[in-house]
């Protein structure tokens, strides 16, 4: 793991915890992995309906 990567803690209830543990071992990924992917799949839905994010807008 790279130690320069942002970290953020997630707080989430337990029947959702263990459901994604359950489709991340199913996946065959860490809990971590799996979450990362979700989030990757989300913005590629955002951005194919709104337009690219533009990093340097944050205000947008």
């Amino acid at each position: 793991m790279k130690d320069d990567l942002p970290r953020y803690t997630l707080r989430i209830s337990k029947s959702l915890l263990d459901k994604l543990d359950y489709i991340a071992k199913y996946e065959v990924r860490s809990k971590n992995k799996e979450i990362e992917q979700l989030i990757k799949k989300r913005i590629l839905e955002f951005e194919k309906e709104n337009g690219e994010i533009d990093l340097n807008n944050k205000n947008s």
